[in-house]
């Protein structure tokens, strides 16, 4: 007997956004967590741009899904790893003591702690400013503030985490994005880059507006996306940055349905980082299309530009 099987094509989100991206995964890593006994993966479709779609071993309503994405988001315990600090501006031993606190903590069914302290930085990496060491963790290539103008990087995510409910995830997921919400944005929409020069107005009297389950559900991307030490520098998976260039990411599009664990192969995968892509060997497997995005530096603040195709 066939296995019954729920698709949602998630029409709001797209591939080629950077927080549509995340957004994206994000949902198939949560959705994964909700559901341990079924088989939950993701592909991508060209409809107006690349969309993908959830596919659930389970008959079930896309209302009935959300309402249970938005439930599992609001778990008790599933937002400690944003109340260690405002910032990732933290000293190593205490950072240290964290990722002694998660190791125990954490059990086969649930490493949420664990893999996002893993996301965040390494407390055996010193982050170095001016040259100078600042007995601060070298922190993921992904943070884009740090303080400054009262925008805070793990601040923002745990108040996003308060803040968000089903709605804000549906229309995320299922709308053409509005851009309605108000802050606040982790910055990683090139919608955010909000420098006077690109704009008809002054932004400091603009207000921000943003996609509030964007944001939520992009957040939980970050665990696919693990931190490592590489010699006296901190490498964050699916970034580079050659000596004086501009810190890259890259990441793939796929058309066959993969689940979170064959995704974090693909996420990781050497090939992508080539200046020049083998398109007919990563086409072999399965990657369909590779888009990159710049991180910029706008004072002090980071921001990520509009991707293009690798």
């Amino acid at each position: 007997m066939e296995a019954k099987m729920s698709e949602f094509s998630l029409t709001g989100l797209n591939g080629c956004n950077p927080l549509g991206y995340l957004a994206a995964l994000g949902t198939l890593r949560v959705t994964t967590m909700m559901y341990p006994e079924l088989k939950v993966r993701m592909r991508w479709q060209s409809i107006g741009g690349w969309r993908p779609s959830l596919l659930i071993a389970k008959e079930l309503d896309v209302n009935q899904w959300i309402t249970g994405l938005d439930s599992f988001l609001r778990r008790p315990d599933g937002d400690y790893a944003f109340t260690i600090a405002k910032d990732l501006s933290i000293p190593c031993p205490v950072f240290r003591e964290h990722v002694l606190a998660c190791c125990s903590d954490s059990k086969n069914q649930d490493r949420t702690y664990a893999d996002f302290m893993a996301a965040f930085g390494s407390e055996i990496v010193e982050s170095v400013v001016n040259g100078k060491k600042t007995g601060n963790i070298a922190d993921t290539a992904f943070r884009t503030m740090g303080g400054a103008g009262h925008q805070h990087f793990l601040g923002s995510m745990y108040e996003l985490t308060q803040n968000t409910d089903a709605t804000h995830l549906r229309t995320a997921l299922l709308q053409n994005w509005k851009y309605d919400d108000p802050r606040p944005s982790l910055r990683w929409d090139p919608f955010d880059d909000r420098r006077y020069a690109q704009r008809w107005t002054d932004p400091s009297k603009d207000p921000s507006k943003t996609v509030r389950g964007a944001n939520r559900l992009a957040i939980e991307a970050l665990p696919l996306f693990p931190t490592a030490p590489n010699g006296t520098r901190l490498e964050t998976t699916g970034f580079t940055q050659g000596r004086g260039q501009n810190v890259i990411w890259t990441w793939p599009i796929w058309e066959n349905p993969i689940d979170v664990d064959i995704l974090r192969s693909l996420l990781a995968l050497k090939e992508l980082q080539n200046i020049v892509v083998d398109r007919e060997y990563l086409y072999k497997m399965g990657i369909v299309e590779v888009y990159r995005s710049r991180r910029i530096t706008n004072g002090k603040y980071r921001n990520f530009s509009i991707a293009f195709p690798a």
